[in-house]
């Protein structure tokens, strides 16, 4: 079983933050966000989060609004890291390029804007699926 239990050191929040935070971290220190996981990978992932037990009886509407959600928040996760490395890059003692890590992770938000906007205007309007 897969339990998720943490919003970044235990606070508590959205599970659409937590799960599209993870997503980003398939891209690893490289940042590398070729490697975020398709849309069916997210399907499968999302079936055995939601039913563990009979993960084929999840709805395509249950996948669907999670998947809406999910890529929604995969954007706030840009902007709380980008922004954590921005404070880090002038508090910081540690020797890391914090400064780089900011632009990553803005430049992929920039990136993935549109996209996941439209996708969530879609969805709230009824007029197409995810």
């Amino acid at each position: 079983k897969l339990y998720l239990i943490d919003f970044e050191y235990g606070s508590y929040n959205y599970r659409g933050f937590d799960i599209g935070n993870h997503f980003n971290e398939y891209a690893g220190y490289d940042c590398d966000y070729s490697l975020y996981p398709s849309k069916d990978e997210q399907y499968h992932f999302f079936r055995h989060y939601l039913e563990p037990e009979k993960p084929y009886e999840v709805s395509e509407k249950d996948l669907e609004a999670l998947y809406v959600e999910t890529n929604t928040f995969m954007l706030a996760s840009h902007l709380y890291w980008a922004l954590w490395a921005l404070i880090q890059a002038r508090m910081s003692p540690i020797d890391f390029d914090y400064l780089g890590y900011y632009f990553l992770r803005y430049n992929e938000y920039k990136k993935q804007k549109r996209m996941c906007f439209s996708l969530a205007k879609s969805h709230i309007s009824g007029s197409g699926k995810a």
